[in-house]
């Protein structure tokens, strides 16, 4: 199997970590009884629960052109070098991106986005 489509694998299971991190974090602020109900309550989420909402939002918006790009690569063959360096780049910048939000340290954010934007684009490049 190639990297590219292990690392579609793992970015399944980090879909997962920010799901519950969220989850968790929504809960612990509002309790058991707002989670399990309609979430009707359009109050703010607290600091650490809205950064994690805002980030896993965030992975949500560049997941999708991870996995048609990993798929795309795989189906035409069109696996490793520079396809396999940019999947490697997009999660590893996705995985720094979580603790860089919840620590709410601008700039670097940014700057990791912009490295997993790139991650992305070298993949699209291999495809050409």
């Amino acid at each position: 199997m190639s990297i590219e489509l292990k690392l579609l694998a793992w970015s399944v299971i980090l879909l997962f970590v920010h799901l519950f991190l969220q989850a968790g974090l929504a809960t612990s602020a509002r309790g058991v009884a707002w989670n399990a109900g309609p979430r009707d309550e359009s109050s703010p989420l607290p600091t650490n629960a809205g950064r994690a909402q805002r980030a896993f939002d965030n992975f949500k918006e560049t997941w999708p052109a991870y996995i048609a790009l990993a798929l795309a690569l795989a189906v035409t063959g069109r696996t490793g070098g520079t396809g396999a360096l940019g999947a490697w780049i997009w999660f590893i910048a996705r995985l720094v991106y979580i603790p860089l939000y919840l620590m709410g340290i601008p700039g670097v954010r940014t700057l990791v986005w912009g490295v997993s934007a790139a991650g992305l684009i070298l993949m699209l490049a291999r495809l050409w």
